[in-house]
């Protein structure tokens, strides 16, 4: 057997669509949750881009999180079911991860990684990110006609809107209220039996 070991932090994060893709597999792995004062040293030493997630597979090293997410989602059969299907959904999660970075800054200053005022940051950038992007979102989603946004399966870009959605709803309730589609497309990822007991038995974080 493939032995996996995964290291992050101990949020979600980028590290949690990894996580959910193993869920998903029923595919046993080492998730190895990273203390920064205490073994992220020496973890960095042996992470190719001096940054987690990175992927450990029998030993070898894979980083980068789009790099890791796509070989599992390709691996588990969660990465589109044609070669058409797969360049949609890498285009949407590639998307998605550009946009998740864009509104970043409000993230960290609502959790308190950075300091200034959140709700300004909301307002100045990552609202107008979201009503740039969720239409374009909801479109695909009435099109696809499949409450997924390619095929009519779950992908790793289901995965990677799923993240966002959940997070930035946790941290502003009213943040889907203009969008239902987005809050049914969560509700419909986050009851997909074998994520749903991943969610209900992980540890317990708001990002």
């Amino acid at each position: 057997m493939v032995h996996y070991k995964l290291h992050y932090f101990w949020f979600n994060g980028l590290g949690e669509p990894i996580r959910q893709l193993f869920a998903m597999a029923k595919v046993d792995y080492e998730d190895h949750r990273v203390h920064k004062d205490i073994d992220w040293p020496e973890l960095k030493k042996i992470c190719p881009f001096g940054q987690v997630p990175v992927l450990e597979v029998d030993g070898k090293i894979l980083p980068q999180s789009r790099a890791v997410t796509r070989y599992l989602a390709r691996k588990f059969g969660f990465a589109g079911q044609t070669e058409w299907e797969q360049a949609q959904v890498d285009a949407w999660a590639d998307q998605l991860l550009d946009f998740m970075f864009e509104v970043r800054p409000f993230l960290f200053k609502k959790i308190g990684f950075t300091q200034g005022d959140a709700d300004a940051e909301f307002a100045k950038v990552a609202g107008p990110a979201r009503d740039k992007l969720f239409p374009l979102i909801v479109k695909q989603l009435k099109e696809n006609g499949t409450g997924y946004l390619v095929g009519n399966k779950v992908s790793w870009a289901d995965l990677y809107l799923n993240y966002h959605a959940e997070t930035f709803r946790n941290l502003k309730s009213d943040y889907l209220a203009n969008y239902p589609e987005i809050e049914a497309h969560l509700n419909k990822v986050r009851e997909i039996p074998e994520l749903k007991e991943w969610i209900e038995k992980r540890p317990k974080n708001h990002f």
